[in-house]
This record gives structure tokens, sequence and C-alpha cells, in this order.
């Protein structure tokens, strides 16, 4: 996947919330690391990412959506994709019917259906617009069934993850003020009293 490289931060004077947004690289290498040891990802899996970048700048969702902030995690799951050799699907907002952006090559393999839309800030909201603006080949598809998610802001990813959904409580639960919620996914047990599973 190509990258357009990383520009550095606006570095005027800042305020308090100036300095939570500096920080997020930590709290995102938390996160990153905590999925990378817990074993949960497998080669090609599919991993959505629902964002409120305006939870995480301690804003209602949707009303103060931040490009700085959605690069941070772009950037930082971006290396996560790369180390564990997994795709990404990065979740619009509700105007948009939580639709989701992906490479081209995702959405072929995968056999989504393509819509016909292009994210912006007030409909889509920042994260899926960064995700669309950086990707190679973007394109936003209706809906996934994913291995695996991070929810950074209560943004509902639930619709997009296969079933069966296992919480994965992640010790690095919030990022800077918004909530963190993570989640794998495990094949369905089937079969009843004369079944067996290992």
């Amino acid at each position: 996947m190509h990258v357009v490289l990383k520009k550095s931060l606006n570095t005027k004077a800042k305020n308090k919330g100036d300095d939570a947004v500096m920080n997020l690289t930590d709290q995102l290498t938390k996160i990153t690391e905590e999925w990378k040891t817990s074993k949960r990802l497998n080669p090609s899996d599919l991993f959505v990412i629902g964002t409120s970048t305006s939870e995480v700048g301690g804003h209602h969702i949707g009303t103060d959506g931040s490009t700085d902030v959605a690069k941070q995690i772009f950037d930082a799951f971006i290396d996560l994709s790369h180390q564990e050799n997994i795709e990404l699907a990065f979740q619009c907002c509700e105007h948009l019917n939580r639709a989701l952006v992906v490479e081209r090559h995702v959405q072929k393999t995968h056999r989504l259906t393509e819509v016909a839309v292009v994210p912006h800030k007030k409909a889509g909201g920042s994260m899926a617009t960064y995700a669309y603006q950086q990707m190679e080949d973007s394109v936003v598809v209706e809906q996934v069934e994913a291995d695996a998610g991070i929810d950074i802001g209560e943004t509902m990813i639930g619709m997009h993850l296969k079933p069966v959904a296992v919480p994965m409580r992640l010790k690095q639960n919030y990022l800077n003020k918004a909530r963190v919620n993570a989640a794998y996914t495990r094949p369905k047990l089937i079969g009843g009293v004369r079944a067996t599973y290992e």
C-alpha cells in the first residue's frame, strides 16, 4: 500500500488540546502493540477501524473532526497492517450509512459492493476522508464482514464484524478522551452435545 510521506504536525503555540493531540503516538503504540501480542490477527485478515476524531479531542461525535488526529491514527494502523499483513477498512460516519473505505484490491478480493460516493469531513468523517485520500486506489464499499476491529469513540463497528464477535479488553482503553473498544471473531460452534471443538 502506498502512503504519502508523513507531514509534521503544526507546532505553533499549543494549548492543552494541542498537547493532547501531540501525545497520541504513545497511546496508539500501546494499542497496536496489544493487538500484535494478542496473536488474534492472521495474514490477510480484514480489520475494520471506526473512529470519531471529535471524541478523541473531547468533543461530541460529529462536531469537531480533526485531520491531524486522523493522520496519526491512519499512520499507526498502516504500520500495524504492514507488520501483521492484514487489510484495513475505515468506517465512514452515519451520514454515509457507515460505509467503508478500502483499497480496490480488497474490494475485488472480498467481492464487496462498491458504492458511488467520495467521503468528506461532513459526510463520511475526518478519518474515512483522510484514508480515502491517502490510499493508493481507494474505493467505498457498502459493507464488510471483518475478522477483527477497533472502535475509537463509540462509532459502532459491530455491523461490520463476522459472527461471532469476541470482546478484546485492551489495557489502553482510551485514546485521549475517546473510549476504545476492540473485538476479534471466531467461527460459530455447531453440532450439539456430540460435537467436539478441539
